[in-house]
């Protein structure tokens, strides 16, 4: 695990994607409480293998290599407890297409088995805090569905700001934005 990408975040770690990995993302992204509300991440367990072998780690070490400036590549990291090394969420940004430049997105989810604790906001800021301080990044973007409460209780607690709603594929969301500038201020 030493020549991983990790961000250390207290009681856990973001740490890039690993081939063991795939079992774990698969039982959670198949947990009804997950793909609620984020469809995009079910599949079967050979197509995430294909996934995390093919695209993901790849584009996470092109995505570190590129530092400070990233573009529009992506960086998934997934969230472990620092004990273990279980594999409990991950934390991601990249792009997202639907909204207008700066589009950066951040995106997370935690197994339902380990909510409640506090890790998904550590995460969250572990991440906010590498984007702002190690990359060309100046502006961060959420989507929520609005019934996801927990979600949105996340970006509140992070410091991002609701700037109104955007629909997608014919769903309403809250989109939040939060500034580099307005970031530092209260770090």
């Amino acid at each position: 695990m030493n020549d991983l990408f990790t961000i250390d975040c207290g009681e856990i770690l973001l740490r890039e994607f690993r081939i063991e990995d795939v079992d774990a993302i698969y039982e959670l992204t198949s947990q009804p409480e997950v793909y609620e509300f984020l469809p995009d991440w079910r599949s079967t367990r050979e197509q995430r293998l294909d996934w995390v072998t093919n695209y993901e780690i790849p584009e996470n070490k092109e995505f570190l290599a590129n530092v400070p400036s990233i573009g529009e590549r992506w960086l998934k990291l997934g969230i472990v407890l620092k004990e273990t090394d279980e594999f409990i969420g991950f934390c991601n940004t990249g792009i997202k297409e639907e909204l207008s430049g700066p589009n950066r997105e951040v995106a997370y989810s935690i197994s339902k088995h380990f909510r409640n604790k506090g890790y998904t906001t550590k995460a969250v800021n572990g991440l906010i805090n590498y984007l702002f301080k190690n990359t060309d990044v100046e502006q961060l973007n959420a989507v929520v569905l609005p019934r996801n409460e927990a979600s949105n209780k996340v970006l509140d607690k992070c410091g991002f700001q609701l700037s109104g709603n955007i629909k997608i594929e014919d769903q309403l969301y809250y989109h939040y934005t939060l500034l580099k500038s307005e970031f530092n201020k209260i770090n």
